[in-house]
């Protein structure tokens, strides 16, 4: 089964550190290792099934999901020195987390070791995979939505600013997507630019 902790840092005044900015919410599950050790497995047989019925030992893990700060110098450009088949610019990320989000990283490890232990797990082991940005596949803010055409690439309603008949309603939007999933977010989004763009249509903008 899976279980869900949300954001508890930097809430309110009570809730406020003094170590970073933002906050992190937690995901994370328990189960028995083995149990799906017969998938695509070609064996058949008595014993086979005999040895389906006896999984491993019981586990539980829960993983840290913080907010990453929109900073300016993280960006994504086209490369066009490295260019691809048809000649056209590649695109270059230049992207790392900085202190806030190790600071962030190094509170998720000692709460959730604290969770675990007060509820009674063993054997705990605390770690870090050290991701690169992007392993969580919400990454951000690359064609930010804001006012200005000269500081952003959209406006309000999600429409190129350069180019009234395009519309771009994925997370590149946002600057952040705070400590949660925004896959939400992004239908709200699009539902309302779609009701825009059809306004538009209707009223011969576009």
């Amino acid at each position: 089964n899976g279980i869900y902790v949300p954001r508890y840092v930097n809430l309110d005044e009570k809730t406020k550190s003094d170590k970073f900015v933002r906050g992190f919410g937690y995901q994370g599950g328990g189960g028995r290792s083995g149990w799906g050790a017969g998938a695509n497995l070609e064996d058949f047989g008595g014993s086979f099934k005999d040895g389906l019925m006896k999984p491993g030992p019981w586990e539980f893990f829960i993983t840290g999901f913080a907010e990453c700060l929109p900073y300016h110098e993280n960006k994504v450009y086209l490369n066009k020195e490295v260019l691809d088949k048809w000649g056209q610019p590649t695109l270059s990320i230049d992207c790392e987390f900085k202190e806030n989000e190790k600071a962030m990283n190094r509170q998720i490890r000692e709460d959730a070791k604290i969770m675990l232990e007060r509820v009674g797990l063993k054997d705990i082991v605390d770690f870090d995979n050290q991701h690169e940005p992007g392993f969580g596949i919400h990454e951000m803010g690359t064609a930010r939505m804001g006012r200005d055409p000269k500081t952003s690439v959209l406006n309000g309603s999600n429409q190129v600013h350069a180019c009234k008949n395009v519309f771009v309603t994925d997370g590149a939007c946002m600057t952040s997507s705070s400590c949660v999933n925004p896959s939400l977010t992004y239908m709200a989004l699009t539902a309302r630019a779609a009701d825009h763009a059809v306004s538009e249509l209707n009223k011969m903008n576009l």
